[in-house]
């Protein structure tokens, strides 16, 4: 069963959400999408400053199966990136909701995603 926690909002296409409490969000992908994808082999990541529009890709996780887009859950503007997983990919699969976290964002308004329960029953 993949761990789902409830601090935080999802995606359809199996991103995470956290509510920073700051004006940022920070995001990454789900333990469900990391299982599916496998070993994570390379992760890249937008830059700085960067925006996205919903919906848009803006991110890709290469493993071992498969290259993965991920998308804005709304639009936003980047305002850091986890540089650590350029040496160390394989933190998305050991720590997805921690220490793999994909990037940090600004956003005006980010409506439309499903809470813990919502998300969870998306999986079975």
């Amino acid at each position: 069963m993949s761990e789902v926690r409830d601090d935080r909002q999802y995606t359809k296409t199996h991103e995470w959400i956290l509510d920073n409490g700051d004006g940022t969000y920070t995001m990454g992908v789900t333990d469900h999408a990391q299982a599916l994808l496998g070993d994570m082999v390379f992760v890249e990541l937008p830059s700085v400053g960067d925006e996205a529009s919903a919906a848009d890709e803006f991110c890709v996780v290469e493993s071992v199966k498969a290259a993965s887009g991920v998308y804005a859950p709304t639009d936003l503007e980047v305002v850091e990136a986890n540089e650590t997983l350029d040496d160390e990919p394989e933190l998305v699969n050991t720590s997805c909701y921690d220490n793999g976290w994909l990037v940090k964002f600004k956003s005006d308004a980010i409506d439309g995603l499903m809470d813990a329960d919502a998300y969870s029953a998306t999986l079975n």
